[in-house]
């Protein structure tokens, strides 16, 4: 699919602009995903800050300590829906954005998964993918 590609919010509200493909793809086990999604996973994309245009909306901010990032995390959601749009929890010029806020996700291809160690035991995924017991860095 040729870039530019938009997503958004459930509501509508907020809605954002990808100017190019992301840099990687995958899928988050941890408890603060869950937490915050009410999934027992989510599927991020990790994509440049600077290929990132808001189009309409402010998203809300939380941020909050992580014992995996420093200084601390932030996600970014629709203040109306609760509709999880980003998360920022390193430098580097990246961001990751929610999978599933994407007009059309099914471009996507998913290349690993992260902090499998507190993945739903019952959740059983045989897509062969590589597992990372915590980040993929570690």
């Amino acid at each position: 699919m040729p870039y530019p590609i938009e997503g958004g919010c459930l509501c509508g509200k907020i809605r954002y602009r990808l100017a190019a493909p992301p840099t990687a793809v995958m899928h988050c086990h941890c408890d603060n995903c869950r937490k915050a999604s009410g999934a027992v996973m989510l599927t991020w994309m990790t994509v440049r800050e600077a290929d990132l245009t808001w189009l309409q909306g402010e998203p809300r901010r939380y941020r909050y300590a992580s014992p995996h990032y420093e200084p601390e995390i932030e996600r970014l959601f629709c203040g109306d829906c609760g509709g999880q749009l980003l998360w920022h929890g390193r430098d580097g010029g990246t961001v990751d954005l929610t999978a599933g806020s994407l007009d059309d996700p099914r471009i996507l291809e998913p290349s690993y998964h992260v902090f499998t160690r507190r993945a739903a035991p019952w959740l059983h995924m045989e897509d062969g993918l590589p597992r990372h017991a915590t980040r993929r860095d570690e």
